[in-house]
């Protein structure tokens, strides 16, 4: 069976779980996102694009830019990340702060919020413009020009970010925050605030299928032991408390976004990137999660 002919059975297969969930409305920008929207790609090493309904739509990415803004840094700064931020699985929601306290400011793992603030913080001090580095650095790898920052999500994010504000000044008092806290906001809220499509997203991820190796320029970007690292901390942080039931439905490392994306690979064989704005109780999306259940049935391939 092709790709194709999968993609087309699994949006027949997920219409009942349509309007079960509710779109994230804590960011006024994303809660007026149509829920019906549904989008899905395959990238495979080779260089083959296979993708199914609103593929091409660009959609606000959120917190599936922490892969990218980890491996930015993890490249340049190896094990020694790993003294401001953990990699242990959280077993709680994304933005608690009750964790944070009792772990004295050091976040359990890079993908909740207060981790992926520590990154930013660390990219603010490695990069004169870390914005426009980091743009540019997804520009390149999903070969697409266009991407760019929605300025109304950055507004609606900054307008109501109280919550990150108090976990990045919380961090800031146990000095694991280095930079200025609304400068380490900024950046923050920009790159969650990234507009990709579902093709650019799994060409974007494809270096994590191939070993560290971007497939269409053959440039080296993580090593081999980076890569597979950073897919296990995927694997068991990349969905926050549900990520135990991400990998026994799914099998695949990969991480969720509160705007309705999902991203996943198949190390040596391709990346995946599915879009559905309805999400369950823990900020993963329903359709997405089971459209990626589906498809590594139907294809036999997981990583177990």
């Amino acid at each position: 069976m092709t790709y194709r002919k999968i993609l087309e059975e699994i949006f027949t297969e997920v219409q009942p779980y349509f309007g079960k969930g509710k779109v994230a409305d804590y960011i006024p920008a994303l809660e007026r996102i149509d829920p019906k929207k549904f989008g899905i790609a395959i990238a495979t090493v080779e260089g083959e694009c296979f993708h199914f309904g609103d593929a091409q739509e660009a959609f606000s990415i959120q917190s599936i830019s922490k892969v990218f803004t980890l491996s930015l840094v993890f490249r340049k700064h190896g094990d020694a990340l790993w003294k401001r931020v953990g990699i242990e699985p959280s077993g709680t929601s994304f933005n608690s702060l009750v964790q944070l306290e009792y772990e004295k400011g050091i976040p359990r793992n890079p993908f909740i919020n207060a981790g992926a603030l520590v990154i930013t913080d660390i990219l603010i001090s490695d990069e004169k413009d870390p914005k426009a580095y980091v743009l540019n650095f997804l520009k390149t790898i999903s070969r697409n020009d266009y991407i760019h920052y929605d300025q109304v999500v950055v507004d609606s994010e900054k307008a109501h970010g109280y919550r990150n504000a108090s976990l990045v000044n919380f961090m800031k008092s146990h000095q694991n925050i280095v930079n200025n806290v609304d400068d380490v906001l900024d950046v923050y809220f920009h790159h969650c605030s990234i507009a990709m499509s579902c093709i650019d997203l799994a060409k974007a991820m494809l270096y994590f299928s191939n070993h560290g190796i971007l497939p269409s320029s053959g440039e080296r970007l993580l090593t081999v032991s980076q890569a597979k690292r950073l897919n296990a901390v995927m694997m068991t942080c990349g969905f926050y408390d549900e990520a135990g039931e991400f990998a026994f439905r799914v099998g695949l490392p990969g991480k969720s976004g509160v705007g309705g994306g999902i991203v996943a690979v198949i190390p040596g064989k391709l990346s995946v990137a599915v879009w559905s704005p309805e999400l369950n109780p823990k900020g993963n999306s329903i359709v997405g999660m089971k459209a990626l259940e589906l498809f590594t049935t139907k294809t036999g391939m997981s990583i177990f």
